[in-house]
């Protein structure tokens, strides 16, 4: 894992967000074993053969997940924040909203086979 990436979530503000972040950066490196992470444009960004499978980001009350190659992932109704281009698909997740690991160990993988 990438020091940059450590420094970027220990870093965050609210606990419950570094808790958010560090679980999805477990799926993420479960679900793309040869997964490239790197911090880019002040984010953690995960590449797969030098492409991106996905984006990890805070804001004042979420944690969002960029997923690329979104195209055709098959999610539940109202997982993925309306609008935005039909190959990224962003999920923001709140404070005290529970993260279904599983479903997203499901999209990240798909994604990163498209």
């Amino acid at each position: 894992m990438d020091q940059a990436v450590t420094e970027y979530i220990e870093q965050i503000n609210q606990e419950w967000q570094v808790g958010v972040c560090e679980s999805i950066r477990q799926i993420i490196h479960e679900s793309i074993p040869e997964v490239e992470e790197r911090l880019q444009y002040r984010k953690p960004h995960y590449l797969k053969d030098r492409k991106y499978a996905c984006v990890l980001g805070t804001a004042k009350d979420a944690v969002s997940l960029t997923i690329f190659n979104a195209q055709t992932l098959e999610a539940p109704d109202g997982l993925f924040e309306p609008g935005g281009s039909e190959d990224r698909k962003t999920i923001k997740i709140r404070k005290g909203q529970p993260v279904d690991h599983a479903l997203l160990a499901k999209l990240i993988r798909q994604a990163a086979t498209a």
